[in-house]
């Protein structure tokens, strides 16, 4: 089993910033990806960015140039920094994490951001 906790989410004014993080623990290899999604009220869950074999980056165009994913795909950790936040960015953010070898896919229980003024 392999269990994600996220933590760095919370309340910032449109503008700000805010640096997600997420750590994996349990029977974990090396993973092939670490990914970010979230999901608004009323919407589905979408792909903000992921790592993939700890070098390969792709974000959602909406966050293009404002966030930025890193992480050790060894380790097991990796990161959202979010800059530039704007409303449209409220929502529940999860980690994902999929490992090398197993495939074994691994969710974490999710993190609240929102952005007001």
């Amino acid at each position: 089993q392999v269990q994600l906790v996220e933590s760095g989410g919370g309340l910032v004014q449109p503008g700000g910033s805010l640096r997600l993080s997420c750590a994996a623990s349990g029977n974990i290899f090396t993973f092939y990806t670490m990914g970010w999604y979230r999901q608004a009220p009323g919407k589905q869950r979408e792909l903000v960015a992921r790592i993939t074999s700890g070098v390969v980056t792709n974000y959602a165009e909406s966050v293009k140039g404002r966030f930025t994913i890193s992480g050790d795909n060894v380790k097991g950790t990796w990161f959202l920094q979010m800059n530039s936040l704007k409303p449209e960015d409220t929502a529940v953010y999860y980690c994902n994490g999929r490992l090398a070898v197993t495939f074994t896919e691994s969710w974490g229980q999710g993190t609240q951001v929102t952005v007001s003024s």
